[in-house]
């Protein structure tokens, strides 16, 4: 019919806060949820950490990034997890969520390599030091002022917590998880970028 035409909708600035932020606290929601199970379980789904070199444990490299040890230890990562989930969800949740795919899955392999013998490793601090790297360094990959303007921001904010988790001194911190989401954040900016495009057709139908 002439008049109608094929074009992809766009979500408004609102549509896409809102989203993102209905994702981010459902996530941190999950979170919770799964430490008070693990609490009434007597502490069960801490076998679902990464024991490193262990092939069985490879099945436990993305559940590990959803469990924590203690309400302490979810409560540190709720506050970073929330904000950092939220700023990277507004570029869109498909791209969101190849990013924390990427970011979770590289993570759990470094740690399964390269954390000491003996160690379980489980938190979602790998993906926050992942999605920190990726809003530091994506402003400057794309050339987007914003996306610099937020990468400032995160810095300002976050940069002396993250220098501080890298420290291979802290006792009962796994360094090496920091390190790996953090290297597969800034990567995730490069396979991840956008790219400009042309104008987009309007088809008649």
């Amino acid at each position: 019919m002439p008049g109608v035409w094929s074009a992809e909708r766009e979500w408004s600035r609102g549509e896409r806060a809102l989203t993102a932020a209905k994702l981010m606290l459902g996530w941190v929601a999950l979170l919770w949820l799964l430490e008070v199970a693990d609490v009434i379980s007597g502490h069960a789904l801490d076998g679902f950490g990464i024991v490193p070199r262990t092939p069985s444990e490879l099945v436990d490299v993305v559940p590990a990034a959803f469990l924590h040890f203690g309400f302490a230890h979810v409560a540190a990562n709720s506050v970073p997890l929330l904000v950092l989930g939220f700023l990277a969800a507004l570029g869109g949740i498909r791209r969101f969520a190849a990013l924390c795919a990427l970011i979770i899955v590289a993570d759990g392999l470094g740690v399964w390599l390269i954390s000491p013998s003996g160690t379980n490793t489980a938190g979602a601090s790998g993906l926050i030091f992942g999605l920190f790297g990726f809003l530091l360094v994506t402003g400057f990959v794309e050339r987007r002022p914003l996306g610099v303007l937020a990468g400032v921001l995160v810095a300002a904010v976050w940069g002396g917590s993250i220098l501080a988790g890298l420290a291979p001194t802290q006792s009962g911190v796994s360094w090496q998880g920091h390190l790996v989401g953090l290297v597969a954040g800034v990567a995730a900016a490069f396979v991840l970028r956008r790219r400009e495009a042309g104008p987009r057709a309007e088809l008649p139908v």
